[in-house]
């Protein structure tokens, strides 16, 4: 099996982060979005929507999304636990990981799409959408260091996927400065930890 992944963008690295963690070995093939590959034919047969990653297995089926690929993986090998091991970790970690997929992760990446123009060939990017995209997300940031406070990861005392998308969300903010601030201390504890782990490196 194979992985397309661009390795400079955040939401295959959530990917390549969660197998780091199982110590799942995997091949990968790089995507270039900048240049549009993952919008070819070949690209678009392999998933309709031409997003990145593409997790491709033997057989030639393909599954797409990261959260996707990642349970995928969690139901063959679930150790270590990452979308939780009780039904209460597991209703926690899915309350968390959604919560941060909406508030900051995809509005850090409206921010991004539409302030940048980065993509500008293949979307209408709007300035304001983008300026408020990016307020939004400075303000979940409150949310999470209020959540660290209490708890040592994002959804309770063991590291999970929702760790590892606060802080793929997090690094990925520094481009369009979206920043943890003086006050979020719990929250800038917490990214010293996680973002130490060498998993992080993936």
């Amino acid at each position: 099996m194979k992985i397309y992944d661009t390795k400079t963008a955040p939401t295959p690295r959530r990917v390549r982060i969660f197998l780091a963690e199982k110590n799942i070995p995997m091949e990968y093939v790089q995507v270039d979005l900048q240049k549009g590959e993952n919008l070819s034919i070949e690209m678009r047969a392999k998933n309709p929507i031409g997003k990145i990653p593409i997790l491709e297995l033997d057989d030639g089926t393909c599954i797409s999304e990261s959260d996707a690929i990642c349970q995928y993986f969690e139901a063959l090998q679930p150790e270590p636990y990452l979308f939780g091991e009780t039904p209460l970790q597991k209703a926690q970690i899915a309350m968390w990981s959604r919560q941060v997929e909406f508030y900051l992760f995809m509005q850090i990446g409206m921010c991004f799409q539409h302030t940048t123009g980065y993509f500008k060939d293949r979307m209408n990017p709007i300035k304001e959408y983008g300026i408020e995209a990016g307020i939004n997300a400075s303000k979940f940031l409150n949310v999470l260091n209020r959540q660290l406070e209490k708890s040592q990861f994002v959804a309770g005392d063991t590291f999970s996927i929702a760790d590892i998308t606060t802080m793929c969300s997090i690094d990925f903010g520094r481009v369009v400065d979206v920043r943890m601030k003086d006050e979020h201390s719990a929250l800038q504890e917490w990214y010293k930890r996680v973002s130490a782990r060498p998993s992080a490196k993936a």
